[in-house]
């Protein structure tokens, strides 16, 4: 499939700009590949100096995952760039040689070394009715340009969709199951791009409303 930049992200290149207006472009952010793979996606393609840049993370009171969050390890970045930026998935708690540290502020410190001129803010909000409704809703208080969020793709969430992390009741549309990225897509009034990494050197596949498994080189 063929399309510019511009096209899949909403804009991000400095060329769609007007004059000197900036963007705010949120990332949900959580423990795991898929979102570290959209914070790399957003730092590469989809901000510009001056833009701002927000680190959403939405937090379950009820799951006991959450009571991991802030001590959850993410690998050294080992370089100004976030081609190493990866929390190792599952959401498990590791511990390395420095200490445990909170993942958001290491996306945070990832988000400075690539992008030292985009503004980047981090926001903790406890889910309401289940997460992507919680995520639209901030999406629109905060007057967001462009949603980015990572998406996994694997034979049991293609069957079952998505679900809540309390256990509750699927996301529906149509008849048919949708994970967050997907509820995201179909119901922002902003861009939203869902990102799946493939591999280091294999760039992104990424998802809006108008561009299905867009291919982009890294």
């Amino acid at each position: 499939m063929h399309a510019s930049m511009q096209d899949v992200a909403g804009g991000g290149g400095s060329s769609s700009r007007n004059g000197n207006q900036t963007r705010k472009v949120m990332v949900v952010a959580d423990p795991t590949r898929e979102s570290a793979a959209a914070l790399q996606y957003a730092l590469s393609h989809a901000v510009v100096d001056h833009d701002e840049l927000i680190l959403l993370h939405v937090e379950n009171p009820n799951s006991w995952r959450n009571t991991l969050s802030t001590i959850l390890k993410m690998p050294s970045l080992g370089s100004t760039t976030t081609a190493s930026l990866d929390v190792g998935g599952g959401g498990a708690a590791a511990e390395g040689e420095g200490g445990a540290v909170d993942f958001l502020e290491e996306m945070k410190h990832a988000c400075k070394a690539a992008q030292p001129k985009v503004n980047v803010r981090v926001m903790k909000v406890e889910m309401d009715k289940d997460r992507g409704t919680t995520i639209l809703s901030q999406s629109k208080t905060q007057k967001v340009d462009v949603i980015v969020i990572g998406q996994k793709r694997n034979i049991t969430s293609a069957l079952l969709g998505y679900r809540r992390s309390g256990g509750g009741s699927s996301m529906m549309k149509g008849g048919r199951i949708l994970d967050t990225a997907e509820y995201l897509i179909q119901n922002s009034t902003c861009t939203c791009v869902a990102v799946q990494r493939k591999g280091q050197q294999g760039g992104y596949v990424l998802n809006t409303k108008t561009q299905r498994n867009f291919w982009l080189l890294a």
